[in-house]
């Protein structure tokens, strides 16, 4: 069976490691493992610069942050002049359409689709008023979709507080199952499905969050971390994880946990629809993540950083059109600027010359570099797929992992003997990508020399980590980056 269409599903936040298939993983995904079992699975795809809106201008444009422009999170930078993704389809006669969360500026901008159906989380502060607002205003719940009160950026964690329709994941999954049965039938269609969970708000359907018992919840061990409180550098990302106690730490996670199935759910909804439509055996169907969280390991939370549970996703290329890789898992190394070569190659749609991705079903990739942040938080990091370097300049620390041995990276192995020549040839790599005036005054005479550490104070989020408040009449004279 040929590949006609193709159902692009993204979500926001999810780890790697919470498939199926990883026997890390506590979270029930029947849908997602079944389309891995029907397809092939990369369990080393690494966000090269592990925050949404970075990340998903890579995913769209298959372009490094180097080209696009983005490295820390600019929520008012345009798209760069290359063809996206959706662009690339339409121009060979592609229908177009997207539900969810696209992450752009303008909020309106369709970058290259037909149509967006658009659920941006209540970011009025960027002039639009999104699709999923509106449907709630005509059906009695204007400005409520934040009177749950939990944060966007927080770990704190309470039940849906509006009928199940009303949910994010509900509503988007309606949206794109209208979508495709309201397609062109003389066209083929690529439909992208962006699911603003699971990343917090922490706010699972009260029947999701059932499933899962606090008291089969179990927390990281930290005491496995033989680098732990090693580097001054590290106060900066684990301080925000601090603030929860134990029990607090467990709801968190049992709420992500039923966020991850409650979507997980509704895939099996698309999957339905497309099957009910006649187009299940020509439509492919990929599942990927914009980066993953921390999850309180190492004492994180969130994402912007490059530890596995940050910056490894999730991808997954399934249906009947890729049965040749049926029950595929590799482990090569591939990258979301990868994604875009690789869908239109299965296509037959030529790659644009911006594209700087490689097609991972047809080529390897042997080295990856990343960067995430500027200032005290910058980050860089290099790997070959087994060994990873993770390079913060204030301090000049250099942590080495050895991913085959230590998944987890409990075990720092910068600066051995033993590993010299690994960790050479990883820096070497990250010196050549490094780029800007303040990268490049972390490197004297060929070596990375970074910056002295200096005890610098930790600021006070006063705005408790963006918190939302009451969304009718509209607010104003505030941003969601402060």
């Amino acid at each position: 069976m040929s590949a006609e269409n193709l159902l692009l599903i993204q979500t926001d936040e999810w780890p790697g490691y919470l498939l199926g298939g990883n026997d890390r993983s506590p979270v029930m995904t029947p849908t997602l493992d079944a389309l891995a079992e029907g397809g092939i699975r990369f369990t080393n795809c690494q966000s090269s610069c592990p925050v949404c809106i970075p990340a998903r201008r890579s995913l769209m444009t298959g372009t490094f942050p180097s080209t696009h422009g983005d490295r820390v999170y600019s929520d008012h930078m345009e798209m760069p002049e290359a063809e996206t993704l959706a662009e690339a389809f339409r121009k060979k006669g592609y229908q177009t359409y997207a539900v969810g969360k696209l992450h752009v500026y303008p909020q309106r901008n369709r970058i290259g689709f037909d149509d967006v159906i658009l659920m941006e989380e209540g970011r009025y502060e960027m002039g639009s008023i999104d699709d999923y607002q509106i449907w709630l205003g005509e059906n009695g719940y204007i400005g409520e979709e934040f009177s749950h009160a939990m944060g966007n950026n927080t770990y704190y964690t309470r039940p849906w507080h509006l009928p199940d329709n009303t949910h994010p994941t509900v509503w988007a999954t309606d949206q794109m199952c209208r979508t495709i049965m309201r397609r062109d039938p003389t066209r083929p269609f690529f439909f992208y499905m962006s699911y603003q969970f699971p990343h917090p708000p922490l706010v699972p359907l009260q029947s999701y969050l059932d499933m899962y018992s606090l008291d089969e919840i179990e927390l990281p061990d930290l005491d496995k971390d033989d680098w732990k409180d090693r580097y001054d550098i590290l106060r900066f990302f684990t301080e925000e994880g601090k603030a929860y106690s134990d029990k607090e730490k467990k709801m968190a996670l049992r709420a992500f946990y039923a966020q991850c199935t409650l979507i997980d759910h509704q895939i099996r909804r698309l999957v339905g629809t497309l099957r009910e439509n006649g187009l299940l055996d020509n439509t492919v169907i990929g599942f990927i993540s914009d980066h993953g969280d921390m999850l309180f390991n190492h004492g994180m939370v969130a994402k912007r950083v490059f530890y596995q549970e940050s910056s490894n996703v999730p991808f997954i290329l399934s249906g009947k059109p890729l049965e040749k890789y049926r029950g595929t898992v590799t482990d090569k190394l591939c990258t979301l600027e990868d994604i875009m070569p690789t869908l239109l190659n299965i296509f037959d749609i030529p790659v644009p010359e911006t594209v700087e991705g490689v097609d991972i079903l047809s080529s390897e990739r042997e080295m990856l570099f990343g960067e995430i942040s500027e200032g005290v938080k910058a980050t860089r990091m290099a790997t070959d797929g087994r060994y990873k370097l993770i390079y913060y300049p204030y301090g000049n620390v250099k942590q080495l992992f050895d991913l085959e041995n230590d998944p987890e990276e409990h075990h720092d192995l910068g600066n051995k003997a033993e590993y010299k020549a690994i960790q050479e040839k990883l820096e070497a790599y990250l010196i050549a990508h490094l780029h800007g005036k303040e990268d490049l005054s972390w490197v004297k005479d060929g070596k990375l020399v970074g910056y002295p550490e200096d005890g610098r104070a930790i600021p006070f989020g006063y705005g408790l980590s963006n918190q939302r408040g009451l969304h009718w009449p509209i607010p104003s004279e505030y941003k969601n980056t402060k």
